[in-house]
């Protein structure tokens, strides 16, 4: 146990007591208990496994590279249709927990295995991402525009690319270009301050 994650299960909270469950499980299996994003994260020869967190109307185990792991049992839920390599083990009650106990230990020992074994999640690259027209045309009419886009990371080139294309309307789309140009020209992604 590392006392730094200590006032996340110490914390009031509606899951309290089904994230001490699933302390106590991932700690028998020997991972290293570390504090990041946060949260309680679990952590083999310093490559990450997985981590606790909660939501309103569940608790999770999210694994890393979860989209690796067999799920022979199909628990392992992908949280939307944009995540590529994470996967959540989802509960609602403590019992939920005791009762799958051997099944979570057996993902988590599969996790350990995959790390070991160095292997990745192919992540699909930026370029494969559907560029919505609408930016399609900013980028060509601007090209200052197109330089600044052309000039952030990848990562935040998909971020921008996935909150523009979320968008159902195509005014609703060219509004969220607009409001995120002066962002762009700063190099920040959408999620930057």
């Amino acid at each position: 146990m590392n006392p730094k994650v200590d006032f996340f299960f110490d914390n009031d909270s509606k899951w309290q007591e089904e994230y001490r469950q699933l302390r106590r499980i991932v700690l028998d299996c020997g991972l290293t208990e570390e504090l990041k994003w946060g949260k309680p994260c679990y952590t083999f020869k310093n490559k990450n496994i997985l981590l606790i967190h909660g939501f309103k109307e569940y608790c999770a185990a999210l694994f890393h590279k979860g989209a690796l792991l067999k799920n022979e049992e199909k628990l392992l839920v992908q949280q939307t249709e944009n995540v590529q390599a994470a996967r959540q083990l989802r509960f609602t009650s403590t019992g939920e927990i005791i009762e799958l106990e051997p099944t979570i230990k057996a993902y988590i020992y599969e996790a350990i295995e995959v790390e070991k074994a160095g292997v990745n999640v192919e992540l699909k690259k930026t370029d494969e991402y559907e560029v919505p027209g609408e930016l399609q045309e900013a980028l060509e009419e601007n090209p200052d525009f197109k330089s600044a886009f052309e000039a952030l990371t990848p990562g935040r080139q998909r971020g921008y690319l996935l909150h523009f294309s979320q968008a159902k309307q195509s005014k609703t789309r060219m509004a969220r270009i607009e409001k995120c140009m002066p962002k762009i020209f700063e190099g920040k992604g959408f999620n930057d301050r």
